[in-house]
């Protein structure tokens, strides 16, 4: 009854505002008269006001548009599109995956895929996690959900985004390019038989001394066939575009110098979960770069967050392979030089000293006048079983097995031409002919070979292997040659000492007999070929 008056009403009004016919004679209604005004709300044709309004042309900035339009794209995007874009491609990755551990002698753990969201959540979520970040509530005076927001900051930082792709189709190609374009790279000893008997069920830990940043690269172009290594990367690499790429090889970021206690619980639970799933990872235990050339003492943080989470009997086995790396030339040596008389172990990446090396390193290799640095070796060692080795220990079981590998780390440094050459230099302190120089070296050689030690390269002729060498050095002004002979330049000397003191540990230790594992055989095999 109420929508039939109020339709009368409005017919009333529309006939009454209609405009008379023409030759009718008829006057439209005064203005002002009332006859012809509509109800407020209202128009001809029963067409309410707003509705004509939102016919209305609107004029916005141009700039407004496109952010309205972007907002809108954005939304459309995540909510239709992403999600079968990212299950094609979540697909195809699983596919690429699948292929790579038929081949790989580690196939590439699930808990390594996980998407790095997943693996924050899981992160944060954790029930040891949880519990720190309670305790350092009450320890700082913080609401529980500040602190929870620290600890999810933390764990962003550290968890990696894994790429399959990334890893064995840029990274492993990259890194064979980079080491065969500096470095005449050589395997050297190697015990296969022992790798092979390490149970599918162990985490294995490559265990290495740091004597360069190209250990990264060295060991992932080496390791490429059995394993996807995770690495512990320092503050250095946090450099845009080399983080991501890191990032995306598996690699995660650690503060050294941290002494947060909260930052160190959730390092330490992402490190002991890596290890649970079975993620093969890379540590330096020395906690970075040897600054005088010897291999150092461990610094146990890492190896500590694996050792404190394992239960004999129960937890899944960790085979700790101890791996030793040495050059004929360190890219950063003066650097390292400089930071051990500091006393300040701080490097910073300079991108115009980066440009300056890559315009002099293309110059070279244009003009033909570019040399490979000598040699760089890696040794793998018999691994170390955790599960044997913590039954054997009475005391603590970190120190003792962090002894222990250090240990198998120095026997395993593999002796390389200009070490020994710098060695023999210092320890003879006075000019020598060249023929002197090459008895000596050669003599020295024969030495280590018979008491196992693993010289570089073996089989080739000693002989031409020191003259390269003697030739390096002269090529870098750390010695000089004239008519009394060969001698050290005083300058150079602490550079010289660094590169000795690599193999002087030789000296002092005698024979090595750990070297000598049971059926191990050592395996030198040139992994490229041409001239220096």
């Amino acid at each position: 009854m109420c929508r039939e008056r109020r339709n009368k009403v409005i017919n009333t009004f529309s006939a009454l505002r209609q405009e008379p016919p023409a030759g009718s004679g008829l006057a439209p209604p005064p203005a002002g008269s009332g006859l012809g005004d509509v109800p407020a709300g209202f128009t001809r044709g029963r067409i309410p006001v707003s509705l004509q309004r939102m016919t209305e042309t609107v004029q916005i900035p141009l700039w407004l548009l496109v952010l309205i339009l972007a907002f809108a794209a954005v939304t459309a995007l995540s909510h239709l599109l992403l999600p079968s874009v990212r299950w094609f491609f979540r697909r195809r990755m699983e596919r690429v995956v699948a292929r790579l551990n038929r081949r790989l002698e580690r196939p590439i753990q699930p808990f390594k895929l996980l998407r790095r969201h997943d693996m924050i959540q899981r992160l944060i979520y954790d029930q040891k996690v949880i519990e720190a970040v309670a305790e350092h509530a009450r320890e700082t005076g913080v609401p529980e959900e500040v602190a929870f927001q620290e600890a999810t900051r933390y764990a962003r930082e550290i968890v990696p985004s894994f790429s399959a792709t990334a890893y064995f189709g840029i990274a492993i190609r990259l890194a064979r390019a980079i080491s065969r374009a500096f470095y005449r790279v050589r395997l050297g000893y190697f015990d296969e038989e022992a790798l092979r008997r390490i149970s599918p069920d162990a985490t294995i830990v490559f265990i290495m001394n740091h004597r360069s940043n190209m250990d990264y690269v060295l060991v992932t172009y080496l390791a490429a066939d059995r394993s996807a290594l995770s690495y512990a990367v320092g503050e250095w690499a946090r450099v845009w575009p080399l983080s991501r790429l890191i990032k995306a090889m598996g690699a995660y970021f650690i503060r050294r110098r941290s002494r947060n206690a909260l930052y160190r619980r959730v390092l330490a639970r992402y490190v002991q979960m890596a290890t649970a799933a079975g993620v093969a990872q890379a540590v330096f235990p020395e906690g970075g770069l040897s600054l005088d050339g010897r291999v150092g003492e461990p610094k146990l943080g890492l190896l500590s967050y694996i050792v404190s989470d394992f239960v004999p009997g129960k937890s899944r086995d960790v085979a700790f392979v101890p791996v030793g790396l040495n050059y004929d030339r360190v890219l950063e040596d003066r650097v390292l030089i400089a930071a051990g008389r500091s006393g300040r172990r701080r490097f910073r990446f300079r991108w115009s000293a980066a440009a300056r090396y890559f315009v002099k390193h293309l110059y070279q290799r244009l003009t033909g006048r570019f040399l490979r640095y000598g040699y760089a070796a890696v040794s793998f060692g018999a691994p170390v079983s955790l599960e044997r080795f913590s039954r054997l220990c009475d005391g603590d079981l970190t120190a003792a097995i962090g002894r222990e590998l250090m240990a198998r780390i120095r026997d395993m440094v593999p002796v390389l031409p200009v070490p020994l050459l710098a060695d023999c230099l210092l320890r003879a302190d006075r000019a020598m002919s060249r023929a002197q120089v090459i008895e000596s070296v050669c003599g020295r050689v024969s030495e280590m070979l018979e008491s196992g030690a693993h010289v570089r390269p073996a089989g080739e002729t000693p002989e031409k292997e020191v003259e390269v060498a003697i030739n390096h050095l002269l090529m870098r002004r750390m010695i000089s040659e004239t008519a009394a002979g060969i001698r050290v330049v005083d300058s150079e000397r602490a550079l010289l000492e660094y590169y000795a003191a690599s193999v002087e540990h030789f000296h002092e230790n005698g024979p090595p007999e750990r070297r000598t594992g049971a059926k191990a055989q050592a395996q030198e095999a040139p992994l490229d070929s041409g001239r220096n």
